[in-house]
């Protein structure tokens, strides 16, 4: 090896994780700290345990729960149109005369 150009390697290194766990290994680094370690780690836990560093786990929920209470107060197509007819039905229809004169017409050329 060169001289002066390898960082200086720390055999002991201690590393300490959010958990409370600690252990020693190797490293360019007098001491490193971390979220995540293999007694805490869901793959090797089996257990699943959420980091919320920024909110995303609560912010999914009410993003899920927004959709679900939306997706309750949604209609069908067929409960929407039927909907839409018996609004059309209670408007008052005003009919003019020159338009009565031109029905009749329209009726009476048919015939």
């Amino acid at each position: 090896m060169k001289n002066d150009i390898h960082p200086k390697y720390y055999s002991d290194c201690q590393v300490t994780c959010a958990c409370g766990n600690k252990f020693t290994t190797g490293s360019t680094e007098p001491t490193i700290k971390v979220e995540l370690c293999s007694a805490c780690h869901p793959f090797y836990t089996g257990k699943q345990k959420l980091v919320d560093t920024a909110r995303r786990v609560e912010k999914f929920t009410a993003k899920v729960k927004a959709q679900a209470s939306s997706a309750a107060e949604r209609k069908g197509k067929k409960a929407k149109k039927v909907k839409r007819d018996t609004k059309k039905s209670k408007k008052e229809v005003t009919v003019k005369t020159k338009d009565i004169k031109k029905i009749a017409q329209v009726k009476l050329n048919k015939k």
